[in-house]
């Protein structure tokens, strides 16, 4: 997850950019500024040293009386740029100041002077203090194009304190200018964010209607830029997407309302016939064989469609969410005792039960009687004998106590592949199955009505062998609702 949200990053973005250039600005123009300032400066003082060392004459061998006064004079001339002059000749030293070598003046100026006769100059900074040092060779002229070195050299030392104050201005006056400007530049900033933020958010908030089923949703398209162009596809996607699911549910509807109309209309006609099938199923006995089959082949057959019907009612009111549940407070043991009491499945041999006493629950009685039927008769008929039916009770923190109910058989189990398949409608698990007394309906009902009750149904096979079914309900549950 990042650490910030889009608003932030586009500020961030947008700041980064307008820093670099108020930055990038501020410091090429300080550059500029400081090198022109020092370069004025600087050939200024050259160029007027170099004038008060041409009009001073000099007389050769140099001596120490009368040299010091005349560099005091070259030192008071050269205001405004007031500097001291240093000279040396062999080992003569002597100053304008109070002290005869300047610690100032490096040994590469000195190599400078000696080999450019027209001087050098060089900046310095000692103890943090700026100085210009200007080295001005003296010099006999031979001849129009060549001169004499005279071997006396002259040094100017100036501070440069006038000229770093006028830096420091430009340098305080160049971030001053910057850090307004990055305020200023957080304005547009804002607005920029805002106007790529807004339609993001409607379509945030526009995604979320469409996942809470308001398919109707559409963003409001302004202008003609990319964000333009994602609005205008996604409102075309969405009309798309309303359109198919709703062709989906009117087909879905129309599939439904069919599987209860046929059901209905069979019921009754299904009615007559089950009348007349146990009529015949009486009397089959004294009837020639041929015909006594033939009569208990269409009594079963008929027995088959009844269920069939009576399955597909079921699944319609899930189908179309009729589905209610009238939960009461009930003995679970003694419910489950019931449920195999009415279909005579109480032959130790063939089911065995571990029902403990005491344990209450809010369940639909009717839909319960369902579930549990639905499953022993599944592992009746295609699991092998004795059936277990455990019921237990489990505390889940932090929700509620939780009702387990496990139906196990000793058959070969349930086949990988089948196992998600286990309780779609009409799946069978053996294809050889297809004229099984079944209608392929019987475990999707119980899954819908242990959804109903807020609960879960888990298949599985056992690690000794056979299949299980673990069915878990709230103990006070309110339920999926109807």
């Amino acid at each position: 997850m990042r650490p910030f949200g889009l608003r932030t990053r586009l500020l961030l973005a947008f700041l980064l950019v307008a820093g670099v250039s108020a930055g990038t600005t501020a410091a090429l123009t300080y550059r500029e500024a400081r090198s022109a300032l020092l370069q004025t400066a600087q050939d200024t003082a050259v160029m007027s040293f170099r004038e008060q060392v041409q009009q001073t004459s000099f007389s050769l061998p140099v001596r120490t009386e009368g040299l010091e006064e005349v560099l005091r004079d070259i030192a008071r001339k050269g205001k405004p740029h007031p500097w001291v002059v240093f000279a040396e000749y062999g080992s003569l030293r002597a100053s304008s100041g109070e002290n005869p070598v300047s610690t100032v003046i490096t040994p590469e100026l000195r190599r400078a002077a000696r080999a450019n006769p027209r001087g050098s100059f060089e900046r310095v900074v000692k103890d943090g203090v700026p100085y210009l040092t200007i080295a001005m060779p003296m010099v006999f002229k031979t001849s129009p194009d060549s001169v004499l070195p005279s071997g006396l050299v002259l040094y100017a030392v100036m501070r440069m304190t006038e000229e770093q104050v006028s830096v420091d201005a430009l340098l305080t006056s160049a971030r001053d200018g910057a850090l307004p400007g990055l305020a200023v530049a957080l304005i547009p900033g804002l607005l920029a964010a805002r106007s790529v933020l807004r339609p993001v958010r409607k379509l945030r908030e526009a995604s979320r209607n469409m996942g809470s089923g308001r398919l109707d949703t559409r963003i409001p398209v302004r202008g003609s830029d990319e964000l333009a162009d994602l609005a205008r596809t996604f409102n075309e996607s969405a009309a798309q997407l309303e359109l198919s699911v709703r062709e989906l549910r009117d087909a879905e509807e129309r599939a439904r309302r069919f599987a209860s109309d046929v059901s209905h209309e069979l019921r009754t006609p299904l009615a007559g016939m089950l009348a007349v099938t146990e009529v015949l199923d009486e009397d089959a006995d004294g009837l020639d064989a041929d015909t006594a089959r033939a009569v208990r082949l269409v009594s079963a057959e008929t027995g088959k469609l009844a269920v069939l019907v009576e399955d597909l009612m079921e699944i319609s009111r899930f189908d179309a969410r009729a589905a209610e549940l009238n939960t009461d407070e009930v003995d679970v043991a003694e419910t489950i005792r019931q449920t195999l009491r009415h279909r005579h499945w109480t032959d130790d041999d063939r089911v065995r039960t571990e029902l403990p006493d005491g344990i209450r629950a809010s369940l639909d009685p009717r839909r319960f009687d369902v579930v549990i039927a639905n499953l022993v008769g599944n592992a009746l008929r295609h699991g092998g004998t004795p059936v277990t039916v455990r019921l237990r009770t489990e505390e889940r923190a932090p929700g509620p106590a939780v009702l387990i109910t496990e139906v196990m058989d000793s058959g070969p189990g349930i086949r990988a592949e089948s196992l998600p398949h286990i309780f779609d409608r009409f799946y069978k698990a053996d294809a050889a199955r297809t004229r099984s007394t079944g209608s392929g309906l019987g475990l999707a009902i119980t899954l819908e009505n242990v959804k109903l009750h807020g609960g879960t149904i888990h298949a599985g096979n056992r690690p000794e062998g056979g299949a299980v079914f673990a069915v878990e309900i709230p103990l006070h549950a309110e339920g999926a609702g109807g």
